[in-house]
């Protein structure tokens, strides 16, 4: 089994309070592939000019990350520019160069298609509609098709986006992203309004405050972000937390093991621990770097701090 990522592979430039970069790798299939390869084997489509570094495509064979979906075409790569404010939580789009991928459409090799778990990540819908239209072919019957989106597509591609919305199975999306497309400043509403649409499990982003796991059957589950002490860079943070929540899931499903409530708890944690390591380190250095005993080490972190006894009575 495998994990599909249909998405962005990108050159950033990076400005924050803490320092900067100049032409490092970004996107946002680079960072979820680099964060749920260290989960299952990850399989990659996407496009990059002839002006794509070879040491970040050595960064994605080092973990192992089938490239075969992978094209190089004349031209340059996209390449994005920002710079973050003190808060880190909003940021200024400096610039924006789509390059080759101003004409990307996703080109699925048939050996991809046995794949248990799709990831349509951050592209525009009428692109993911193809991927699932691609993927109707030898569709393994535990397969899970996730996807993430963004306030661009609800305002430009609301009608794509929704028919996307109802072929999925779990939605990853910023709170304030489910408010808009829902239309209501409350966020319980807007999770009955995208229930309403078809996908069993909704994944909440809250950046620095965490992330909210919803399911169809009314179960709930909340947890928080991990408290980091130094925040250097939060680009792609939502995306490794996407490849950690995924990959865990999908290391399940090639294990043979039915998914259950505990385990989509468990990958609400290991997304969130992704997102936190991504932080700590300009680009895709730190995911890059990243070991399963120091995920396992933060889970275990998780675990200690979050625990408490249930059994309480006003009378104590």
């Amino acid at each position: 089994m495998a994990i599909l990522v249909v998405g962005s592979v990108a050159i950033d430039t990076i400005e924050t309070p803490f320092g900067s970069v100049d032409s490092v790798q970004g996107g946002a299939a680079s960072y979820f592939a680099l964060a749920a390869s260290l989960y299952d084997t990850v399989r990659l489509v996407a496009v990059v000019g002839e002006d794509f570094p070879p040491p970040f495509l050595a960064s994605f064979q080092a973990r192992g990350v089938d490239l075969r979906g992978l094209r190089v075409m004349s031209g340059a790569t996209f390449r994005w520019g920002g710079r973050y404010h003190l808060d880190m939580n909003s940021r200024d789009t400096l610039f924006t160069e789509l390059g080759v991928f101003a004409d990307f459409r996703p080109d699925i090799p048939d050996a991809y298609h046995d794949s248990a778990v799709i990831f349509l990540a951050n592209i525009q819908p009428q692109l993911q509609l193809e991927v699932l239209r691609q993927m109707t072919v030898g569709a393994p019957a535990s397969r899970l098709i996730a996807l993430d989106t963004m306030n661009l597509w609800i305002e430009t591609a609301r009608d794509a986006l929704t028919d996307v919305l109802r072929q999925v199975d779990i939605v990853l999306i910023a709170e304030e992203e489910a408010r808009q497309y829902a239309g209501t400043t409350s966020l319980r509403a807007a999770v009955r309004h995208l229930f309403s649409l078809g996908p069993k499990v909704l994944v909440v982003k809250q950046g620095s405050y965490g992330a909210l796991l919803f399911s169809a059957d009314g179960r709930f589950f909340a947890a928080p972000a991990y408290p980091l002490e130094d925040v250097r860079d939060p680009t792609g943070a939502g995306d490794a937390f996407a490849g950690g929540f995924l990959g865990y899931l999908s290391s399940r499903i090639t294990a043979g093991h039915p998914l259950s409530a505990l385990d989509y708890r468990r990958a609400l944690v290991h997304g969130n621990i992704l997102g936190s390591f991504a932080c700590e380190d300009f680009s895709v250095a730190r995911v890059k770097a990243l070991t399963p005993s120091e995920i396992a080490a933060r889970y275990r972190e998780f675990v200690d701090y979050t625990h408490f006894e249930g059994t309480w009575s006003s009378e104590q």
